[in-house]
């Protein structure tokens, strides 16, 4: 990964066409080691989440071409490598297992590197299901599921309500949980991590220990979708 790492550091310090095209080869180089590096997750995770194992590359990697047409960002490029596997695939509105590299230059997404379970868009009665979950079953969700997750993992709050729902206690243990949109744990990783052997291994380990946050939101995800 050190080089794929440096060579994301050097796109982001020349993000345009020119220098692109002009190191076409070592682009192409790099995606394969990393398409390489993906197919071991597939597998690895695979082997203790049989929805994952059917995946293919398709499925769960994306092009490092940005969609420039509606941001103010117009660099061609993106600076970061992401792979998410989902049951179903990257765009099946599922909880998965996501793994982020960046330039590491500075702090947060899409800059860091981390690692993330669950996803950032679900359908609305799905979000009403895993707020009533959570608000009835909150000590076997917050023993259970959120207690089996590496240490590392915290909430994402982003896009979260200002402020807990109305049908909701406001001073309710579980209250950050019921302003979520999007029910994600985030765990920030160094580039030391990314550079030792057995990467894929030692992801898959990691991201094991989020399974049964996966799984409950899948659960949802699914009954909401059965309802319709």
């Amino acid at each position: 990964m050190k080089e794929l790492i440096q060579f994301l550091r050097q796109l982001q310090a020349n993000n345009n066409r020119e220098w692109f095209n002009a190191n076409k080869s070592r682009y192409q180089e790099v995606q394969q080691q990393w398409n390489d590096f993906c197919l071991q997750l597939i597998q690895a995770i695979g082997a203790y989440d049989p929805a994952i194992a059917r995946l293919t590359l398709r499925d769960c990697t994306y092009r490092i071409y940005r969609d420039t047409r509606f941001s103010n960002d117009k660099t061609p490029y993106k600076t970061h490598f992401g792979v998410f596997l989902a049951p179903g695939g990257k765009k099946s509105m599922h909880a998965g297992y996501y793994f982020h590299v960046g330039t590491d230059l500075s702090q947060g997404y899409p800059y860091g590197h981390m690692l993330a379970a669950g996803n950032y868009c679900y359908e609305p009665r799905a979000v009403k299901i895993l707020r009533e979950d959570i608000s009835i079953g909150w000590d076997e969700f917050r023993q259970s599921i959120l207690g089996a997750a590496h240490p590392s993992f915290q909430p994402d709050m982003e896009g979260a309500l200002k402020r807990v729902p109305k049908e909701f206690p406001a001073d309710a243990p579980y209250a950050d949980w019921v302003r979520m949109k999007n029910f994600c744990l985030n765990a920030p990783i160094t580039t030391q991590f990314i550079t030792e052997p057995h990467l894929a291994q030692r992801v898959a380990d990691i991201f094991q220990s989020t399974k049964p946050f996966v799984d409950y939101i899948n659960r949802a995800v699914d009954f909401a979708r059965e309802e319709e």
